[in-house]
């Protein structure tokens, strides 16, 4: 039975997990919660019920839904696990090597005879290297070692392309090229890859306080620095047209129609003291959830006003100290706000026109 908190917003369900989350993901009608131990459970989104679970030995520190939601991948400080739906098998593999992201190509841009195969790949990060995997696990190639650990990476142009975020560069791989195929230079320490939907920007956000930038069609450069901190979560919205980022008290969400964000300044989000997660609602509306370390989880007309200004929250949800950890939405009705202390829970938002 769903109740309604302070905000007017209704909790759809409410849980508590054994292992502290650190990060989420949703797709189709689960949510896969991934806890700092290890422990991955996978949940039905309606309700919060347990559809499956898994253990990473030494450790989670992400999780990824494939696009259809039949397969999950989770890494970690050793190695990366891999679930499938249909009948709970699990693949660990324990490789030694620290494993910062995973992601799931959308079949989008595959021939429709191998997507009624259940044809699905998955990149993911494995010390030096990038492994890509069909959905079962089998390799199907891997990326020549880079210069330090990769960090984080993002499929492109439907699956076609991929990049890869190591110090130093963001490299791109045709979907069966080891040796990258064009190669972004930037000294410093990528901590976060965000790759608009239209293919038309690469973004990076780094340990040097700042967010680099590149236009993929001629290669050119910009870097938007000033930050008071590591940026370390970026976001594009569904459009492309819209990037928010942490790195200070504010979130600030930079407008990438047109030319770019080159000459311009951001809109400004203010609510939290620490930002700790983002996740723009599915859709183009604008609308953006972010989480703070003090459990304050705000919903934004993040798009509204005008460049500098300072905008308000839509709607707060007050926290009581336990840290945001992850935010995921559910589609666009449900959002999922996972908590340092445990407790995982689904919040339900009105229609896009309004929150």
């Amino acid at each position: 039975m769903s109740t309604t908190v302070d905000s007017g917003l209704t909790v759809a369900w409410d849980i508590t997990v054994d292992d502290a989350p650190v990060a989420l993901s949703a797709r189709g009608d689960l949510v896969a919660v991934a806890g700092a131990e290890g422990t991955v459970r996978v949940l039905d989104a309606a309700m919060g019920a347990e559809m499956g679970a898994l253990e990473l030995p030494s450790g989670a520190l992400s999780v990824e839904l494939a696009p259809d939601a039949g397969h999950l991948a989770a890494t970690g400080p050793m190695g990366y696990a891999l679930w499938r739906r249909k009948d709970g098998r699990t693949t660990v593999r324990e490789s030694g090597a620290w494993s910062a992201a995973a992601a799931w190509a959308d079949p989008v841009g595959v021939p429709p005879a191998e997507r009624s195969r259940g044809w699905g790949r998955v990149a993911v990060a494995s010390g030096r290297r990038t492994l890509v995997l069909d959905a079962d696990g089998e390799e199907l190639w891997r990326t020549d070692p880079a210069a330090s650990t990769v960090t984080d990476l993002a499929w492109m142009r439907q699956g076609r392309r991929l990049a890869v975020a190591a110090y130093g560069a963001v490299h791109g791989h045709e979907r069966h090229t080891p040796k990258p195929v064009v190669t972004y230079p930037y000294v410093g320490s990528h901590l976060a890859l965000a790759v608009a939907p239209t293919g038309k920007w690469i973004c990076s956000g780094n340990q040097d306080a700042s967010i680099h930038i590149w236009r993929t069609r001629d290669g050119s450069e910009l870097t938007m620095s000033g930050y008071p901190e590591k940026v370390s979560r970026l976001a594009f919205d569904d459009t492309g047209f819209w990037l928010a980022a942490d790195g200070a008290p504010d979130v600030t969400v930079w407008d990438f129609s047109g030319k770019g964000p080159a000459g311009t300044a951001p809109r400004s989000l203010r609510c939290h003291e620490t930002v700790t997660a983002l996740a723009w609602r599915p859709g183009n509306g604008g609308h953006l959830a972010s989480g703070g370390a003090d459990g304050t989880v705000a919903l934004w007309y993040a798009t509204a006003g005008r460049p500098q200004q300072r905008l308000s929250p839509a709607r707060e949800l007050t926290g009581d100290g336990a840290g945001v950890a992850a935010l995921a939405w559910a589609g666009p009705h449900l959002l999922i706000a996972a908590y340092r202390d445990g407790r995982v829970r689904a919040y339900g938002v009105p229609s896009r026109t309004a929150l």
